[in-house]
């Protein structure tokens, strides 16, 4: 004879609903600390982005000098094209130094150093006017001062 046994859980009984008044102001008043906290982490992330604007931060540099540069703006419009063309020129020449027919093997440390010797100051140097002509070609003139 087989007799299977069947166990039941016992009755879950619910406490009772918290009282109306009771937990309400419990939870607006958490949310209205919520909602602060929210507040000064906007003003906070509005503070570091503001500081760490660089447009802003070319500007201010730019104004400082504006006097005695005033068409220094409109200057670096006019050669930041030539500037860009020379930089993806040498970019061109360098990606097809290395997927070319005559590939050049970086495996070597002669050949990478006279890779590097060729292109690596060159690269950088460029790349580092192409920075500075753009932010300064990006400067707005400052703003004449009404008599």
């Amino acid at each position: 004879m087989d007799a299977s046994i069947i166990v039941s859980s016992p009755m879950l009984r619910l406490s009772d609903p918290p009282r109306a008044g009771a937990g309400i102001s419990e939870t607006a008043d958490l949310l209205r600390q919520m909602i602060e906290l929210q507040r000064e982490q906007l003003g906070l992330m509005r503070a570091r982005h503001a500081a760490a604007d660089d447009k802003a931060r070319w500007q201010n540099f730019y104004n400082r000098w504006a006097a005695e540069f005033p068409d220094l703006p409109g200057l670096c419009k006019g050669v930041l094209p030539t500037v860009e063309r020379a930089f993806l020129e040498l970019i061109q020449e360098l990606s097809e130094k290395l997927t070319g027919e005559d590939a050049v093997d970086l495996e070597s440390e002669f050949a990478l150093a006279e890779f590097l010797d060729k292109y690596g100051a060159r690269l950088a140097q460029l790349g580092n006017i192409l920075g500075q002509v753009g932010h300064l070609s990006n400067v707005a003139p400052p703003a004449e001062p009404t008599a």
